[in-house]
């Protein structure tokens, strides 16, 4: 798509909703398939206008920042939309976090509002908020004074259930239905689209997690062209298994949905039963999801007793993508039209995409062109200086979708955006001549042996053409000589583990010996992040307590510093 002056809106999340609710009133905004239920735009608009107003009612305004820690329950939903209409900041928290995670996001956001669901697997979220806010059981609702959190306000529980010291989503909705409508009309007239509307925070990978601030104009804009490089259109019906509290679930799902007045297909949680039984029953045009869920989708036993023909594209993202399982998914899974973004939290988050009409061989082996309205550049990590097409640089963006920055943060924010608006993402990647860009890895994931660099996602593409590697991944090991050699952990098909040997005589021949693991580590999964991010990191902590090494980081982590 051709850029063009002007940016597709400058309206709020809240004013565009509003657009679309009176010329598709009817149309279903939202789709639950496994409890049959549907909201339409007119629907939908109700439920959080009351929502809206039921928050302002126990004292939220604007600016204030509204968590939420939920699994992808209708009332995640519900809170998003209801808080961009009154000015408030949603603040998304990761399911997979325990009370030492969470109490550092409830003080690092200066969090106003929590709102919480039963848990997740073996954590229950109420025992975690008692542990942390004893005071909950004492004090009424609506007056809470917190010793560790004295900012924090309201505890609301999403569900029917009563806890001590919470209000419920229920009576949320009851106070709403009472307050007058001019009240939240006043609210929404007083909101830029150059607000805050969302703070998402990062995954933690390395260090703290950083709270990412980002406003309607951010953010829908980004959902907007990521919504047209997939060809979506109002009739779209489109499958969200990833979590909403990613900006995979919340921007790329959600935004491009909203942006192209269509109809998003929630799963709670990701089943890969679960998503299959919603694709067919929901005819779903496009799927949205990580490598390791499209794997688990492929493998799953029931595959072939269902129906897939309704799709025709969707996203693969969050994690590298090997390009023979993009081959399978289009083959097998009926998604001619797959697409591939690349991005991070920071730039809201998509900045490069393939386009559902791409030849096949960008379509599977790169992440695609620049998004409209976003220049990038590809830089040298040590002279800041443009590097000539096809070589490995840091790549970089600036325009309308970089963050406002890092919540209270002020030297993060300025080592990642520099004093020229350009955003470093930290991650080495390469543009062709014909402008399209491939991911070679992250600054320190590049593995220097003998002052020889060594690109991860090159090893990886190549062992994955092992007829019995399964998947993948490959790390840089402290070593005395070179400095760092080549480690790789892979995951076997069931029955068809080989020996390191077997494996060093697989490379043997086909890649320069310096490329060649020196060691062969063989797992069940990798450690990820609650988003499908595969955490290099443990895998290298892992390797050096296999190996028995000892040292806190490596040559190539030391120099970057």
């Amino acid at each position: 798509m051709n850029c063009t002056d002007k940016l597709f809106s400058e309206q709020t999340i809240g004013q565009f909703f509003a657009d679309l609710v009176r010329t598709q009133p009817d149309h279903p905004f939202i789709m639950y398939p496994d409890r049959d239920l549907v909201w339409s735009y007119a629907d939908f608009d109700r439920r959080t206008d009351d929502m809206a107003k039921g928050l302002m009612a126990i004292g939220v305004r604007k600016g204030d920042h509204v968590g939420v820690w939920a699994r992808n329950v209708p009332e995640w939903l519900t809170l998003m939309f209801a808080t961009a209409k009154i000015g408030a900041v949603l603040v998304t928290i990761n399911t997979n976090y325990k009370s030492h995670e969470l109490e550092y996001l409830v003080k690092q956001s200066d969090m106003h509002t929590l709102a919480i669901v039963d848990g997740l697997r073996d954590v229950s979220y109420p025992d975690v908020v008692y542990e942390l806010i004893p005071e909950l059981r004492e004090c009424p609702r609506g007056n809470l004074v917190s010793k560790r959190f004295p900012r924090l306000r309201n505890v609301i529980y999403l569900g029917q259930e009563k806890m001590r010291g919470m209000y419920t989503s229920m009576e949320l909705f009851q106070l709403g239905a009472c307050c007058d409508d001019a009240m939240l009309a006043a609210a929404e007239a007083d909101i830029s689209n150059r607000d805050v509307v969302n703070m998402q925070y990062t995954s933690g990978t390395t260090g703290f997690p950083k709270g990412v601030m980002l406003t309607h104009r951010n953010i829908l804009n980004n959902g907007f062209y990521i919504g047209e490089r997939q060809r979506m259109q109002k009739n779209d019906r489109v499958c969200l298994p990833v979590p909403l509290f990613h900006c995979f679930g919340c921007v790329l799902g959600i935004m491009a949905i909203l942006s192209h007045g269509a109809t998003a297909v929630m799963v709670e949680q990701f089943d890969a039963l679960l998503v299959l039984a919603s694709v067919q029953k929901a005819r779903a045009t496009h799927l949205y999801g990580v490598p390791t869920m499209y794997i688990a989708e492929l493998n799953h036993p029931m595959f072939k007793m269902f129906d897939l023909s309704s799709l025709r594209g969707g996203i693969i993202s969050g994690s590298v993508c090997p390009t023979e399982l993009v081959k399978q998914v289009i083959r097998e899974m009926n998604m001619a039209e797959i697409t591939i973004p690349y991005g991070l939290t920071e730039a809201s988050p998509v900045f490069t995409m393939t386009s559902w009409n791409d030849e096949f061989e960008h379509k599977v082996a790169t992440v695609g062109t620049g998004q409209p309205h976003i220049e990038i550049k590809v830089i040298d990590p040590e002279t800041g200086e443009p590097v000539p097409p096809d070589t490995p640089g840091e790549l970089c963006c600036r325009g309308y979708n970089v963050m406002l920055g890092y919540y209270n943060m002020p030297k993060e924010t300025a080592d990642t955006i520099d004093a020229d608006g350009w955003l470093h993402s930290g991650d080495l990647g390469t543009c062709d001549q014909d402008g399209y860009y491939r991911i070679t890895g992250r600054l320190k994931d590049m593995i220097i042996r003998g002052g020889e660099n060594i690109y991860p996602r090159e090893i990886e593409e190549f062992l994955r053409s092992c007829p019995a590697v399964k998947d993948v991944e490959v790390v840089g090991i402290p070593d005395e000589r070179y400095g760092e050699v080549v480690g790789a952990f892979l995951i076997y098909h069931d029955g068809q583990e080989k020996s390191e040997e077997d494996m060093r005589d697989f490379c043997r021949n086909r890649i320069a010996f310096y490329k060649t693991p020196k060691y062969f580590f063989s797992v069940k999964e990798f450690p990820q992040t609650a988003s499908g991010k595969i955490q290099k990191f443990k895998l290298r902590e892992l390797a050096k307590e296999l190996l028995g090494i000892t040292g806190s980081v490596f040559q190539n982590e030391t120099k970057q510093k």
